[in-house]
């Protein structure tokens, strides 16, 4: 019972604010997404990463193992659904990316921070920001056929990311005015990115419900099997160990739907992954709870 509680204690949050995004939209009420979308992937997600990089107590070390972790697993998550997608005849570009990326954003940050506190908060920016990196790169290559290193540099994340790498490697602290404000802005980040991913999951269309159900459950299997495989060959502590296994098992990212649209990939059957996948995690991510936490 206790065990139970404390599950739910993490989870409720999380698909309860998302709930009051999809709840404003279905209600009818205004909801500025582009702008709410670009203030918190360009400044408040920004500075979280930075502030918990540059405040967290973790040996370098360690983060560095997660990194390369985190690396590790989603390049064999890459290589399983490559050849899955090959052999039953699907496009690479509708399928690959969706499938290899998960939510750690708008979902992985919060489960880490109610799961694992400030440690699990900067455990989870270091395997947020890995992925987007690799995301940005080998992930818009895969949709669109080219990606861009000066757009991944001009990610505000990614500077973010260094900056803050480098702040904790010499031991460097901002000002105490600075550090407050930039927590302050950083504190938006988790209920803007929940609150948003439920608008924005109000307004897909998904397509091919069926195979997205097959596809979503079979995404949760193979992450959950590598992230929890590299996890244990990197001999990750246990907090890094539960937050990788987390972060790498989340559904698919509404990033991957607005990708697929930029760049005429299929888009609706890429909103069906999105949808079904967020919607077997209110139960998968509650269970897998259970066994790391």
């Amino acid at each position: 019972m206790n065990l139970l509680l404390t599950v739910l204690n993490i989870v409720a949050p999380v698909f309860l604010l998302a709930g009051l995004g999809f709840g404003w939209v279905r209600l009818g009420w205004d909801y500025p997404l582009e702008f709410v979308t670009r203030m918190g992937m360009t400044l408040a997600v920004p500075c979280l990463i930075f502030t918990a990089l540059m405040q967290t107590e973790i040996d370098p070390a360690a983060l560095s193992t997660v990194s390369l972790a985190t690396l590790s697993a989603y390049i064999a998550i890459t290589v399983v659904f490559s050849i899955y997608i090959r052999a039953v005849g699907d496009r690479q570009r509708d399928y690959l990316a969706p499938l290899t990326f998960g939510n750690t954003g708008n979902l992985g940050l919060p489960l880490a921070l109610f799961a694992f506190g400030e440690t699990g908060l900067s455990y989870g920016v270091v395997v947020f920001a890995a992925m987007a990196i690799y995301s940005f790169t080998f992930g818009t290559w895969v949709v669109a056929g080219g990606g861009s290193l000066r757009k991944v540099i001009q990610e505000p994340m990614v500077a973010a990311t260094l900056l803050g790498a480098l702040f904790l490697w010499q031991g460097w602290q901002t000002p105490v005015f600075l550090t407050n404000a930039l927590e302050l802005i950083g504190q938006l980040a988790i209920p803007l990115m929940l609150i948003t991913l439920g608008v924005a999951i109000a307004g897909l269309r998904p397509g091919r419900i069926g195979k997205a159900l097959w596809l979503s459950v079979f995404k949760l299997v193979v992450c959950v099997g590598i992230s929890w495989t590299i996890g244990r060959a990197f001999a990750l502590e246990p907090v890094a160990f539960g937050v990788l296994v987390l972060q790498v098992s989340t559904p698919v990212a509404v990033t991957s739907y607005l990708m697929a649209q930029k760049y005429r990939a299929d888009a609706d059957a890429v909103a069906g992954l999105v949808v079904v996948s967020t919607l077997v995690s209110v139960v998968a991510l509650p269970l897998l709870l259970a066994f790391v936490i």
